[in-house]
């Protein structure tokens, strides 16, 4: 069975209402998240952390049983992964609509998923995780 991965992505949305209308904090924060994602992580995919995911059946199984991040950060252990084993990864434009009460502490989880970024890069590329 072939191995593949499509996840959704909202970076066609970037210069529209849904983000510009954010607080420029918010803003800031997103793209030193993604400047750091592809700097430590993840290369060229514009949006790890689009919900939509889908993944063939013998990528979930590849994939999920070898996760360490348990928090946010999680999804881009899973494209760190797809990248680390070679398995094809296809973004999608997908529509978004922010929703009210889907919220982070943004202090903590920024600190929280940098740590987590730092850990994915030095695990995997120190052997001890695979």
């Amino acid at each position: 069975e072939t191995l593949a991965v499509a996840v959704g992505s909202r970076s066609h949305l970037v210069s529209t209402d849904a983000v510009v209308e954010r607080a420029w904090y918010r803003n800031i924060t997103m793209h030193v998240f993604h400047f750091l994602v592809d700097l430590l992580c993840v290369k060229g995919i514009r949006d790890t952390q689009c919900g939509f995911k889908l993944f063939t059946r013998a990528a979930a199984q590849r994939l999920f049983t070898g996760l360490h991040i348990e928090r946010w950060a999680f999804d881009v252990e899973l494209l760190f992964l797809c990248q680390h084993h070679g398995i094809a990864v296809r973004e999608e434009n997908v529509t978004w609509h922010e929703v009210d009460g889907s919220h982070l502490s943004l202090f903590g989880s920024s600190l929280q998923m940098l740590k987590d970024l730092v850990r994915i890069r030095l695990m995997y590329l120190s052997g001890v995780w695979s």
